[in-house]
C-alpha cells in the first residue's frame, strides 16, 4: 500500500486519467473528488461490497 500525505486542494494522480484531489479536511473527515472517465467505476467501499 502507497501511503501519502496531502494537503488541501494537492491532488494524486492514477496512471494518464484518474485524479483524486483533497477537497476538504474537518476533525477526523476528509473530503476528496474523484475525476476519473465515464468507463470506470467509482464508488465508496460500502456501496461497492453490495453492488
Amino acid at each position: 500500500m502507497l501511503i501519502l500525505t496531502r494537503r488541501v486542494s494537492e491532488e494524486v494522480m492514477i496512471g494518464d486519467d484518474i485524479k483524486i484531489k483533497i477537497l476538504g479536511v474537518k476533525g477526523n473527515q476528509v473530503r476528496i473528488g474523484v475525476a476519473a472517465p465515464e468507463d470506470v467505476s467509482v464508488h465508496r467501499e460500502e456501496i461497492y461490497q453490495r453492488v
